[in-house]
This record gives structure tokens, C-alpha cells and sequence, in this order.
């Protein structure tokens, strides 16, 4: 019999841990590799966690709602034969130290020692309380929360934590925050106010409303406080402005039609309009660059590849953002297969954290659901947006060298959302407009 140490994956760059929502499996349970064993919560996307090996569950290390870092062994499996430890995932100090060189001990020790430094170094920046006095475990997300909110140890000690030995979990600090703007605040010696009132106007005046014994309160989900924030977050960063253009899509409407089956029989793909329209948007940022731009204090990033986001929806009505990477690099079937290839997931809840990120440009399908256009706020930290509109039959003028007629032809809206700050409605307009033409010029005679 062998033991094999479960470990939380990497799950991108910038995700440095998770929340552990729910075991999917119990001790004493057998599981087989690539099977999934619990689920976990970060800040960007829920996901599971699958297995690397078969055996039995033999020891689970973590509760759910606890918070562990990357690396960290969550669970114990016993396993039949021999299994070799995957060593990117986490340096286990203690072995190491006996099997390997000194010279990678020196390395080690020089990385933990710069690693220190760097957090010494951001503590004194932000001016933050110092929570190693406590004798009380606080993970390093809660720490942040606190940090941000300027909670003082005095504070945190107070909270009441609801995880395993007391600890307190990221709902714990996050509700106190929300309770806590509602209490009278203690004046401080240099009057700081809190990040919290400027940011999250949402969840600061709950006092003003006034419910009666017949409604139903209803709890927002963990996404869908996240996303709340997000929105708020972004509206009071940029200076939203709004530019919208008429497009005639008769050619792709009655292209698609014409080609959606062959299309299916010979790629195994469904042809939807949204490739179409995704195609359009990536050589008109191509042709418009400094769309594909973020706004970092006084300067402009101009980002090389062109990463486009589409907004879908989730099985629980909330909305996520998978990103199709190097859009501009992609052919018709291959934009398909990624546009296909994300929803799906999407409805499955089986996105993973690198599904989401690296976004440049967003588009959003607001016509699914019969609008004509819309005015959406910007994904942060891109600095536009682009909401297409609901396909009707419209009665149009037809310009022909004979004449002008009436005919019925199928129309749609777009809206484009950008930020003022660094896009000017020249740029703004001049972009959609490209969108347009490429959308209106589409050869009705391409091959598949």
C-alpha cells in the first residue's frame, strides 16, 4: 500500500488559493483517477477538483468553507501500488531537506527569505494592521479582507468565526464588513475613511429598506456578490459613453441558413451566428489597436494579442466571461469550435480558471434574449464593450442602379460601451463602425 498526497492544483497565474465549498466524496469511499473529489471556490470561477490516482479516501485534511493555498496536501488516498509525487505542484520542506543538495536547501532558503522581504515590504506600503500578534489562525485571504477594510486585530479578534476550530472563513469577515457599515464607526486619529464606502454603495444602505411580513428574502449567491461588485467597481472607473450603428446582416443570415448543415456534418460543430459576428469584431480591433488597451493609474497598456471574451450564462442565471485566445489567429471553424467549445462548459460549470482570464474585449449577445440593443458596463480592466442586438425582418431601402425600392431585410443593432477616459467617441464610433462593414461585406459565396 502506497499514499498519495491530494494536492490544490494550480489554477493560473493569478490564482494563489481557494475555498473549499463541498466534499464530493467521504472518507472510506473508493475513487478512481480523474474522478472528482471535492469542489472548490476562487475569486474568478468554481471548479472541481478531480483525483490523480485510484485508491481509497483515507483522510481529508481541510472542511469545507476552509481556505487553502496552492500547493497545500488537502487529502490523504491509499493506493495499491507505488505513485510518484507530482513535485510542481509543492515543495514539502521536510523531505527535501534529507533527500536533497545543499545547494538546494541554500535556494530554498534564499527564495523564503525574499519571499518575506516582499511581505514585509507590501505591509509597510499599505500601512496595514499586523495580525502575527494573534495567536488565532487567519488564512491569507481573510488577512487581505482585513487589510483592505482597515479592520484592526482588536476587530478581527472579534469576529466570530463559523470554520473548522473557530477559524474565521472569507463569509465570516465578508458579512462582518457588510454589518459593520451599519454600526457606528469609531473615529480614528487620522479619520480614515474605509475603501468599503466608496466601492460598495450597494451594500452600505440596507437600513433604507423596508420589507413586510409577506416578501421573501433572498440571499445573493457568492457569484453573484462578485459580480455586484464588479459592475459597481467598474462603473465608478470608467466614464461609460455609448456609440450604436444599424447593420444589415441578410447575407450571414441567409449564408448561415444555406451552410448550417453541411456545416455540422462535415466539422461536427453547430454554426451559430456568434463565430460570424466574433470574426467581424477581431479584424476590426486589428484594424482599431488601441480598442485592445487597459488603463493602469496615468498610463495605456496597448495588449499585442487579441483575446475576446463572450458573456454567457450560467445554469443559476448568473453570467461568466470565457475568453477565446488569439481571436484574430482563428478561421471560421476554428472560431466555432472555441466559441462551441466554452458555452458548452459554461453550462456545465466546467470552466477552469484559465477559461476567464486574459481578456482584451468583450462581446455580449444581448438579442438572445429578444433585446435590440443594450448599454453594457464595461469588463474591467478592458475599456470596451460590444452588446449585439436582436436579428429582425425590417422593411429597409434598397439602393440599386435602377432605383430605389422598399424590400424586407434582416437588421440588427450594435452597441458599443467604451471608456471615455481613453477612447474618444471618434475612435468609438469609427470602431463599431468597422464592425459594421465588415458584417454588411460578407461574401455571401464563401466556401465553408
Amino acid at each position: 500500500m502506497a499514499k498519495f498526497e491530494l494536492k490544490l492544483p494550480k489554477m493560473g497565474e493569478s490564482v494563489a488559493e481557494a475555498t473549499i465549498t463541498s466534499w464530493l466524496k467521504e472518507v472510506g469511499d473508493t475513487i478512481e483517477a480523474d474522478e472528482p473529489v471535492l469542489e472548490i471556490a476562487t475569486d474568478k470561477v468554481d471548479s472541481e477538483v478531480p483525483s490523480e490516482v485510484d485508491g481509497k479516501l483515507v483522510e481529508i485534511l481541510f472542511e469545507a468553507d476552509d481556505v487553502v493555498e496552492v500547493g497545500q496536501t488537502i487529502a490523504i488516498i491509499e493506493t495499491d501500488g507505488e505513485v510518484n509525487q507530482d513535485d510542481d505542484l509543492a515543495i514539502d520542506l521536510e523531505e527535501d531537506s534529507n533527500e536533497g543538495s545543499q545547494e538546494d536547501a541554500e535556494e530554498v532558503e534564499q527564495h523564503a527569505a525574499e519571499a518575506e522581504a516582499a511581505v514585509e515590504m507590501a505591509m509597510e506600503t499599505t500601512g496595514s494592521s499586523d495580525y502575527s500578534d494573534s495567536d488565532r489562525f487567519y488564512s491569507p485571504l481573510v488577512k487581505n479582507i482585513a487589510k483592505e477594510e482597515n479592520i484592526s486585530l482588536e476587530e478581527l479578534e472579534a469576529v466570530k468565526g463559523t470554520g473548522k476550530d473557530g477559524r474565521v472563513t472569507k463569509d465570516d469577515i465578508l458579512a462582518y464588513v457588510e454589518n459593520r457599515g451599519s454600526k457606528p464607526k469609531t473615529s480614528t486619529a487620522n479619520n480614515t475613511t474605509s475603501k468599503s464606502d466608496h466601492l460598495e454603495p450597494a451594500f452600505k444602505n440596507q437600513e433604507n429598506v423596508v420589507t413586510s411580513g409577506e416578501d421573501e428574502i433572498i440571499e445573493m449567491s457568492r457569484m453573484g456578490k462578485m459580480i455586484s461588485k464588479h459592475m459597481i467597481d467598474s462603473v465608478q472607473t470608467s466614464a461609460h459613453v455609448q456609440s450604436f450603428i444599424e447593420v444589415d446582416v441578410t447575407n450571414i443570415y441567409n449564408w448561415r441558413n444555406k451552410h448550417k448543415e453541411a456545416f455540422q456534418k462535415k466539422e461536427g460543430e453547430k454554426l451559430t451566428f456568434t463565430p460570424i459576428f466574433m470574426e467581424a469584431v477581431a479584424k476590426a480591433i486589428r484594424d482599431f489597436p488601441l480598442i485592445n488597451i487597459s488603463v493602469d493609474g496615468d498610463k495605456v497598456i496597448k495588449k499585442k494579442d487579441i483575446n475576446l471574451g463572450m458573456a454567457a450564462a450560467l445554469p443559476d442565471g448568473n453570467l461568466i466571461v470565457p475568453v477565446i485566445k488569439n481571436a484574430d489567429r482563428l478561421n471560421l471553424v476554428g472560431m466555432a469550435k472555441a466559441v462551441n467549445d466554452l458555452a458548452n462548459r459554461a453550462r456545465q460549470n466546467k470552466l477552469k480558471p484559465d477559461d476567464i482570464q486574459g481578456g482584451t474585449y468583450t462581446v455580449t449577445n444581448v438579442g438572445t434574449f429578444g433585446s435590440i440593443m443594450g448599454t453594457p458596463i464595461i469588463n474591467q480592466p478592458q475599456v470596451g464593450i460590444l452588446a449585439l442586438g436582436a436579428i429582425r425582418k425590417m422593411p429597409a431601402v434598397i439602393e440599386t442602379p435602377e432605383g430605389d425600392f422598399i424590400g424586407i431585410r434582416y437588421k440588427m443593432i450594435l452597441s458599443h460601451s467604451y471608456d471615455h477616459r481613453v477612447v474618444n467617441g471618434a475612435l468609438g464610433g469609427q470602431f463599431v463602425q468597422r464592425v459594421a462593414q465588415y458584417l454588411e461585406g460578407f461574401d455571401k459565396n464563401r466556401e465553408i
